[in-house]
């Protein structure tokens, strides 16, 4: 079979399941369940993470070194279009001119939706100082265009809320942006375990960002490897077309021809 591979930026990656870093015991569970994914972009919390900038403590990137990882730096945490192209500014330089970012401002600390407006302000600085933004949204599918008419090179819909586990809520407003979308569309929050991750691969998303529904779960190391299955048995099934849904029994074996 054919390498199924999708391109961010230019750049062409076999696994279409993303990773956090995030909420993990300690570096050692860190590394391990990452491994077990099969992940090849690891996203990194900019403003909750060491990467660099503390030399007193443990080192993030040495459970997830960049020589075997994409390193994905992101801006939670940030709620001002401000804060969230400074992190991406901090992060460019802790990674020696790293340009892919992930783009999330959020808009409200309870629900940790994302605040559209100043989202499409802090994309469009960081579009025109070169950065390749791939950026959290809502999934409403008038932002998305605009996201990429913007410039971001990928557009990541949640399918819930952050953390929330609640699995894809509004699949008909995910198919929209991926049918009118020119970038890959990832689905980013809200998935909780692996058959949420199959439902987006099953409706066409070019891949899945989580971080809680492995680092929360009892055995973090064992569903990372439920994950991977999942996205990848979701995309082949999306490549190999499901029946059409019927309201009434069809039975699997034609009578024509048989003997009686």
């Amino acid at each position: 079979m054919a390498a199924d591979s999708f391109s961010v930026a230019g750049r062409e990656f076999r696994s279409r399941l993303l990773v956090g870093t995030g909420k993990y015991r300690d570096l050692d569970e860190t590394a391990e369940a990452i491994a077990a994914s099969g992940a090849e972009i690891v996203t990194v919390a900019i403003r909750r993470s060491n990467i660099g900038q503390s030399g007193d403590e443990p080192n993030l990137l040495e459970a997830v070194p960049p020589d075997r990882y994409t390193i994905l730096p992101n801006t939670a945490g940030c709620y001002t279009a401000k804060d969230a192209v400074r992190t991406c500014r901090l992060a460019r330089e802790l990674l020696d001119g790293h340009n892919l970012v992930k783009l999330e401002v959020l808009g409200d600390e309870k629900t940790l939706f994302p605040d559209v407006t100043a989202t499409l302000e802090a994309a469009e600085t960081l579009v025109a100082e070169g950065f390749d933004v791939m950026v959290y949204t809502s999934d409403d599918p008038i932002i998305a265009r605009r996201l990429e008419e913007i410039g971001c090179v990928v557009i990541m819909p949640l399918a819930a809320p952050i953390g929330s586990g609640l699995g894809i809520q509004n699949r008909y407003n995910l198919l929209t942006i991926i049918e009118n979308a020119s970038v890959p569309v990832l689905v980013d929050a809200g998935v909780g375990t692996a058959s949420d991750a199959a439902i987006a691969m099953e409706l066409g998303c070019d891949g899945v960002l989580l971080n809680t529904a492995i680092a929360g779960a009892r055995e973090p190391v064992r569903m990372a490897r439920a994950m991977r299955l999942a996205v990848e048995a979701g995309r082949e099934a999306y490549l190999a077309g499901r029946i059409p849904r019927k309201r009434y029994a069809s039975a699997s074996s034609p009578l024509d021809g048989t003997f009686f």
